[in-house]
């Protein structure tokens, strides 16, 4: 059985880290937060709301920030998004409720919704109040949620308000996945991550750390569970499939990312490249210029018109010295037990939009890091004796429900989407919570 004891005792802050990864958008006080939030024309049928995967009702909270009313206001982000401080930090707001501000049609700032959304949950965490939902009187039935991410936290909490019991199995030793392990620290710190799930946990959600969950040990979690939630997430970030990948100096986005926000990287080389440009990527980047690299160096086969990255994030980038290298792939590695420098070659579009190498065209970079920020595979094999449906290594689901091929098992989040934004994995892990719910029943009411 799980013991309840706080995540932050786990933690040492490195003060270092802290300097060095300060708010990408520091936080509203009072005096900028109210006429803020007057700036809102509180739109009746308000497209921010519909651009919010969770559909948190936009007007309504930022309504109770003019007024005074910060608790009334924390609740109405809560009710509809349980990890509303996280995402009012990690959120791609530009392209979601702020893209949508109607604000917009008349040239003027959208309204600052994130900001003013973190302004109500920072003054709500500072109450040292929980979660303002009653636990469901107990039914005896109880799910079973592989993963400590978004999606399970989200669905845990919905299980829990209606009395089933919720038990999370994580292989790391903290909660909230990429939450906690794998977003810029200049987004979401740590330690905000962990915050918000002590709330979580003090719905009576029990945690197992340390489990990394095989088909063996899934067919006995089914065994001993009413329902299973897949909340897993997505594996390892490829690899290039080059000689000389596993010497020193060559690392992904996501350990870097981990490395840096646990305390155990402090520093990284003069000279960094990494591969790829997605909004990973340009974690990893602007992270190894705030870690001290002199020359960071994003490397990738498209052209920015074509890379997966927000427009913003690149702009970010280049703003924090950033140079890009574009149309070229790595070839090879140079060094013998550790890297010395990076192979590359040009490419070219072909008529049909394919890309072809330009012979002769090979030169070198000279890199001390590598970093691979490539995308990452599937992590559904263990999923074979369960006989959950499968995409291209995704989770097939009823999208309403949650629900899989096999009646027993829900999913949701980056296991059946192949990796999207965190408010939608929340999204995902509430309404399989509500599926669950509603399929226990009917099989056990």
């Amino acid at each position: 059985m799980s013991e309840r004891v706080s995540f932050f005792e786990q933690v040492q802050v490195q003060p270092e880290i802290v300097a060095r990864f300060g708010d990408l958008h520091p936080a509203f006080d009072l005096q900028a937060a109210v006429p803020e939030a007057n700036r809102c024309l509180f739109c009746f049928d308000a497209p921010c709301t519909g651009a919010c995967p969770t559909h948190i009702d936009v007007p309504k909270f930022i309504k109770k920030i003019a007024s005074g009313n910060l608790s009334g206001s924390a609740k109405t982000i809560l009710e509809a998004n349980v990890l509303g401080a996280s995402c009012s930090r990690a959120c791609p707001v530009e392209v979601l409720c702020e893209g949508a501000c109607v604000m917009h049609r008349y040239n003027r700032q959208p309204i600052e919704i994130g900001r003013l959304q973190r302004f109500a949950m920072d003054a709500f965490h500072a109450t040292g109040a929980g979660l303002p939902f009653e636990v469901g009187a107990e039914t005896g039935k109880s799910v079973a949620l592989i993963g400590a991410g978004p999606a399970s936290l989200a669905c845990a909490v919905e299980l829990r308000k209606r009395g089933i019991r919720a038990t999370i199995y994580d292989a790391r030793k903290l909660p909230g996945g990429l939450n906690t392990y794998g977003i810029a620290e200049y987004k979401l710190p740590l330690l905000e991550s962990l915050r918000e799930i002590e709330l979580v946990a003090g719905m009576g959600v029990e945690f197992r750390f340390g489990v990394t969950v095989d088909a063996a040990q899934l067919a006995e979690i089914e065994a001993g569970s009413d329902a299973v939630f897949l909340g897993m997430g997505l594996g390892a970030i490829h690899r290039l499939g080059i000689a000389g990948e596993e010497m020193a100096g060559v690392t992904n986005a996501l350990d870097l990312i981990e490395g840096y926000k646990s305390g155990s990287i402090t520093s990284v080389p003069a000279r960094v490249a990494v591969i790829g440009a997605g909004n990973t990527a340009i974690d990893a980047a602007i992270a190894a210029v705030r870690l001290g690299a002199q020359e960071v160096t994003m490397v990738y086969r498209r052209g920015v018109e074509q890379m997966s990255a927000f427009g913003f994030e690149y702009e970010h980038a280049k703003a924090e010295g950033v140079r890009f290298l574009w149309y070229v792939q790595p070839v090879g590695l140079v060094g013998d037990e550790a890297v010395e420098g990076l192979r590359l070659g040009q490419l070219e579009t072909s008529e049909d939009g394919s890309l072809l190498p330009v012979a002769g065209s090979e030169f070198s970079v000279p890199v001390e890091m590598v970093v691979m920020a490539i995308g990452q595979g599937t992590h559904t094999g263990f999923l074979a004796g369960a006989k959950v449906e499968l995409e291209r290594g995704r989770v097939l689901i009823d999208r309403v429900t949650g629900q899989t091929s096999h009646a027993k098992y829900f999913a949701g989040g980056d296991c059946t989407n192949g990796g999207r934004e965190v408010v939608d994995a929340v999204a995902d892990g509430k309404r399989a919570g509500l599926g669950i719910a509603a399929w226990l029943e009917g099989q056990h009411g």
